[in-house]
């Protein structure tokens, strides 16, 4: 894995983020249906005859791509489960908003609260998974139920795409957060991440995807 052309540290990326969304005006749920639409298409691209896909959603935007990849995936004819943790009360607004979409098109959702005989069986069910548990936000040793939720997904044996940023993995130093998902391949968003080059990184990243999702170059800059 060799680094992109423009590599930025987690407090660099968001920033970018919040230029686009607060300066220029570009909707955050438009940047979050292009990055969850992104996945799908690696996932289709990548392991093109597994065609039984998990999606692992955390709360917060990280877990709203993985819905949209979700809804792409199945409106692309997989068989596509999502596993949310927690419970829908605790999802971020947007991530609300693509949550009540996959529920309406009946994709199967089901909560965890942590690594359950539920989950287990959806791993054992699966032929890959889809990690959209924590993004680049991530500044904290991951706690259970995550960890076991982890720990899971790495024990399952099953081929793994992280969104963004492998969950687990500080996206700046490439430290190790208590556990990690170790990624076959992580799609990343506008820009590779420092992290993953550094330190546990390169194991926990896999294949490097770096997609656009609409961010003018220009204020790649800022």
């Amino acid at each position: 894995m060799s680094p992109a052309r423009e590599v930025y540290t987690a407090a660099g990326i968001q920033k970018i983020d919040r230029w686009a969304i607060e300066k220029i005006g570009i909707p955050s749920l438009v940047l979050m249906d292009r990055a969850g639409e992104a996945v799908a298409r690696e996932v289709l691209k990548i392991f093109p005859h597994r065609r039984k896909v998990l999606v692992v959603c955390g709360n917060g935007n990280n877990g709203g791509d993985g819905f949209v990849a979700a809804r792409y995936l199945y409106q692309s004819g997989i068989d596509v489960r999502v596993v949310v943790t927690g419970g829908a009360k605790d999802l971020k607004t947007d991530s609300k908003v693509y949550y009540s979409l996959i529920k309406k098109l009946r994709i199967p959702v089901q909560m965890t609260v942590g690594n359950d005989q539920r989950f287990l069986r959806a791993l054992a069910e699966s032929s890959i998974v889809v990690d959209a548990l924590f993004g680049v936000g991530l500044n904290r040793r991951v706690r259970s139920p995550y960890r076991e939720i982890i720990d899971g997904v790495n024990d399952s044996g099953k081929k793994v795409l992280a969104v963004d940023v492998p969950s687990g993995l500080d996206a700046t130093t490439g430290e190790v957060l208590g556990a990690c998902v170790r990624a076959d391949a992580t799609v990343t968003f506008t820009a590779a991440k420092t992290g993953f080059f550094l330190r546990e990184g390169p194991r926990m990243t896999g294949r490097l995807v770096v997609r656009d999702i609409g961010i003018p170059l220009p204020l790649r800059k800022h």
